[in-house]
């Protein structure tokens, strides 16, 4: 069924424009990983723009549903400046990888304009300057988004999304007529650029694939046409060759992968800085390694960069402000990122274990047990596209979900509903703390039969009472009383049991209650906020007051709670 045109770029337009973007993307999806190999062959492009527009939608969808719930009978919705606004963060704060983090820069461009122009439009009013005017302010946001990407990338090269975007604003600049006029021909302008970007990357040309990343463009366009004139173009798909089959058996993509000639980690962060430290940061990480991409403003950043020192980059970060939201993938041997260079497709793994943990320090935990860890800050859980998405970097026949939160339950259950319809055995065990992951990933056994190591992980993971100590953000009702800001609040298997001042003390009543049921091994896991002597208390009232039970403690990083206790 044809699309209802937008006949003004408003608020409702931004809406409809990536509703259809997602749609779009989501179909493309995969065709679009599967052509990715510039500049690291990982297989992951299209996934990584999908979940980059599905924040921006997402964040869209919020602005308007906040004018909804506050309607007082007027029905104006959101201006078009409050909606370009929340495409912008949306996608700043949800883009993953080179191509998502370049996205979320060409939109923040545009946003930039529309912004500018829509102050006073909202969803239910027009501009008065004709379709003209209109069409003016769609070309200046298509150019700035073009040049702002291209400037947030550290050493740009052709043949990529960044060409594709500079055509595009190329032949917008050049269209007559109103807004539709303008996106169909920044449409064609780009679906033209990409047809003609094998010959400008040798990787592209070697490959016999056009860039992925520009791909994708050119499939958010689209989506931009169909929301003007009612009609997605009669040719969404790029034009691209089919990967050639190589007569030796080598891969196609003719990347020299990470580890024989390029960075062995990707590394993307949100920051919160200030303008001249990012300055001073751009120059850091520019030394560290390549691909760098630093995007945003206004005192937030998203951080894209490949390097062989991780945790340099990191460090570089943390002088320059407040980096969260780390993520860090490595591109070892045998991973999706490496596939290539002389060897043959990566074999799909038995059976790999996906965890959601709360802080840096237990997902290097995590994954020096062999597990795949999806980070999770405060406030911030990932999404069933997330998930769904690491078990499927997982690349295995058989797979462990570990949400480690009550509350991710059903988002977990969304994803490995998602991954068994790909053909992927999933068993969800339903983690409510991440002590208790730890506790079921110590008794995984890969060389067991599914179900049997599946039972073996339920089983332990059960059998450990979680608690936390946190403190406290606002007044509130609790089981164990009223609680006000300020107070430390020790909960036990969820609900808060013991409200205190001070968080050694508490800490101390929370472990004496669980262990008077009973135990053999106590887990801290220590939050960055937590005090200095607070574990060291805790494992000598384990040593002098219960016989025969041990004491582990870990470092969690910034994860939230100042403490997680498990007791098995």
């Amino acid at each position: 069924m044809a699309q209802v045109p937008q006949r003004f770029f408003d608020a409702l337009a931004v809406r409809t424009w990536c509703g259809l973007a997602l749609s779009a993307l989501g179909r493309a999806r995969e065709e679009i990983d599967a052509i990715n190999v510039y500049p690291v062959a990982d297989g992951d492009t299209g996934t990584n723009l999908y979940l980059t527009v599905e924040s921006a939608a997402a964040a869209v969808e919020a602005v308007f549903s906040g004018h909804e719930a506050g309607d007082t009978g007027t029905g104006r919705g959101p201006s078009l400046a409050e909606a370009a606004r929340a495409m912008a963060h949306g996608a700043l704060i949800g883009a993953r990888g080179n191509s998502g983090t370049i996205l979320a820069q060409l939109l923040r461009g545009m946003a930039q304009v529309l912004a500018e122009r829509g102050e006073g439009a909202r969803a239910d009013e027009t501009w008065n300057e004709g379709a003209r005017t209109e069409a003016s302010e769609l070309r200046r946001a298509l150019r700035r988004a073009a040049d702002s990407a291209r400037q947030a990338v550290a050493h740009p090269v052709e043949g990529t999304v960044l060409t594709v975007a500079s055509a595009a604003a190329d032949a917008a600049d050049r269209a007559r007529g109103g807004c539709d006029a303008v996106a169909r021909a920044a449409y064609e302008g780009a679906r033209t650029a990409l047809a003609a970007t094998p010959g400008q990357l040798p990787a592209l040309e070697r490959a016999g694939v056009v860039d992925a990343g520009g791909h994708g463009l050119v499939t958010v366009l689209a989506a931009l046409v169909e929301t003007l004139t009612g009609q997605a173009p009669s040719a969404v798909r790029a034009p691209h060759a089919r990967v050639p089959e190589p007569e030796d058996g080598t891969a196609a993509d003719g990347e020299c992968p990470p580890g024989q000639g390029g960075p062995a980690f990707e590394v993307i962060y949100l920051l919160e800085a200030g303008d001249a430290a990012v300055a001073r940061l751009r120059q850091r990480l520019d030394a560290l390694g390549d691909s760098l991409v630093v995007v945003g403003g206004d005192g937030l950043w998203n951080v894209h960069v490949h390097v062989d020192d991780a945790g340099a980059a990191v460090e570089a970060g943390v002088e320059a402000g407040r980096p969260y939201r780390i993520r860090i993938t490595h591109f070892g041997q045998g991973d999706v990122h490496t596939t290539g260079g002389g060897r043959p497709p990566r074999e799909r793994a038995q059976r790999a274990v996906v965890a959601v943990v709360p802080g840096e320090g237990l997902a290097g935990l995590y994954t020096e047990a062999g597990a795949r860890a999806v980070l999770a800050r405060p406030g911030e859980p990932p999404a069933g596209a997330e998930l769904a998405e690491a078990v499927r970097r997982a690349h295995a026949r058989e797979v462990v979900l570990l949400p480690n939160d009550a509350e991710l339950r059903h988002t977990a259950a969304a994803a490995a509903d998602q991954a068994r319809a790909e053909g992927v055995r999933v068993a969800l065990i339903p983690t409510r703390s991440a002590v208790q992951g730890i506790a079921a990933l110590a008794v995984h056994e890969p060389g067991r039969r599914f179900d049997e190591d599946v039972v073996a992980m339920t089983s332990a993971a059960g059998a450990t009472r979680y608690a936390e100590v946190a403190v406290a953000e606002r007044q509130s009702w609790t089981t164990a009383g009223i609680c006000q800001a300020g107070d430390v609040l020790g909960l036990i298997d969820g609900d808060v049991a013991v409200i205190g001042s001070d968080v050694t003390a508490t800490a101390t009543t929370v472990l004496d209650r669980m262990l008077a049921a009973g135990g053999e091994l106590v887990t801290l896991v220590l939050g960055d906020d937590a005090p200095e002597d607070v574990a060291g208390h805790l494992e000598t009232r384990v040593r002098e007051a219960y016989l025969a039970v041990d004491t582990v403690v870990y470092r969690g990083g910034r994860q939230g709670s100042l403490l997680l206790i498990g007791v098995e």
